[in-house]
């Protein structure tokens, strides 16, 4: 079954948007457009139920009742319980505040944590600041030519028994392979460490199967699948009560508040359940049935085949120039369609040209700094990011190749 695209895309006001439909967007990776369903629920959360939510009165208990949906519906989705399911600012917060949590969880213990090279700084130098405290922190570096992880270089690092928490991404948001997450999460867990899966990178393709992972933590952003400006945070439940608190001490006893500092984006949350709303729409338009979690996978798969398909034929084209160099994986299949490629000069005025030809991507380090170091890479120079999802089409990855023809 192939994904309906003219369905999807109608799903996006930003498609027939005047402002945002003159380009082609491959700027996917740095924030999704967001679906109708959540423009909707956001918009009428502000106009009907911008209030204290939980109040005794009609707006305030609507808005509770939302944000309660969004909870609700997005842990179906992912297989897991509802009191698993946090909101936060961002990613970037969501796992500063973990951290801290794990700070006092291995205070005083000879106990170590692995850190990749591959991340995101989000997921790397919170964890590196551990080393600050005391805490032992160990490298599970890149292959420098193909920027992968080898996970014999993993078995190593846990031969001895102390490491107790392993951090990584799902896929990079430069490399873009997708890292065998239950493979490495079974390796973690036979050597006794917990693990915590970057998937802000992975998630727009497809939202994550929970217990196929075998993570204990799996964070994503919200604003790049297609929602709001939320960071979202799994946390299974024996590891989350296993943490120390960072919450006012009277909401320990509930985990979706444990481990949040501060009070949640009410509107934000309760629009989340937007996302939620597209999955269905989807699954409802292919044919696909059964309990929340079922209808995700089979959403799952439709998204991935439908990039697949369409970013192979820019994979196909860059890695025939010899002019610049592919980051990641030259099969579609085992990679999200976030395509970087170093080239032989700064890569930002190439993308502002390409901004000229009627495509929107851009240039830089995208906060992956240590992946690029690793890789050899100027960061002066950076990379220029084409990113891709399921809504994007084969006419716009050719006008891509068209515009690049033009301007490398």
């Amino acid at each position: 079954m192939a994904l309906d695209l003219d369905f999807v895309r109608s799903q996006f006001p930003a498609f027939s948007s005047p402002v945002l439909s003159t380009h082609a967007f491959f700027e996917n990776a740095g924030g999704s457009y967001p679906c109708i369903q959540v423009v909707e629920r956001l918009t009428r959360f502000y106009r009907d139920r911008k209030v204290q939510p939980y109040g005794p009165y009609p707006g305030a208990q609507a808005g509770g009742a939302e944000m309660d949906e969004a909870r609700t519906r997005l842990a179906a989705m992912m297989g897991v319980s509802r009191q698993e399911v946090s909101f936060g600012p961002s990613t970037s917060a969501n796992t500063y505040v973990l951290a801290q949590a794990v700070r006092k969880w291995l205070a005083g213990t000879d106990g170590a944590v692995v850190v990749t090279n591959q991340d995101h700084e989000a997921n790397s130098g919170v964890w590196r600041r551990l080393a600050d405290e005391g805490i032992e922190v160990r490298e599970w570096q890149i292959d420098r030519g193909t920027g992968s992880l080898d996970p014999q270089a993993l078995a190593g690092l846990l031969a001895d028994g102390k490491v107790k928490l392993v951090c990584f991404p799902h896929c990079s948001n430069v490399i873009a392979e997708i890292n065998d997450v239950a493979a490495i999460c079974s390796m973690a867990r036979a050597a006794g460490a917990r693990t915590v899966v970057d998937g802000v990178s992975y998630a727009p393709h497809g939202f994550p199967d929970i217990p196929a992972l075998g993570c204990d933590v799996y964070l994503f952003s919200a604003y790049k699948t297609y929602g709001p400006h939320q960071g979202i945070m799994v946390i299974r439940e024996d590891f989350g009560f296993e943490l120390p608190g960072q919450a006012h001490f009277f909401n320990h006893g509930v985990l979706y508040k444990r481990h949040t500092p501060a009070g949640p984006d009410h509107a934000q949350v309760a629009a989340c359940a937007g996302m939620a709303d597209y999955i269905d729409a989807l699954a409802a338009r292919h044919g696909i049935t059964g309990e929340a979690a079922a209808r995700n996978r089979g959403v799952h798969d439709l998204m991935r085949a439908q990039e697949v398909a369409v970013i192979q034929p820019l994979l196909d084209y860059l890695g025939q120039r010899n002019d610049l160099r592919l980051l990641g994986p030259r099969d579609a299949a085992r990679r999200a369609p976030t395509v970087a490629v170093e080239l032989d000069r700064p890569a930002e005025p190439v993308s502002e040209e390409l901004g000229r030809h009627g495509i929107a991507c851009w240039a830089g380090d995208f906060y992956a700094v240590r992946p690029l170091q690793a890789l050899g890479i100027d960061l002066d120079k950076g990379v220029l990011r084409m990113s891709a999802v399921h809504y994007t089409s084969a006419e716009e990855v050719g006008r891509l190749i068209a515009a690049l023809d033009r301007v490398l």
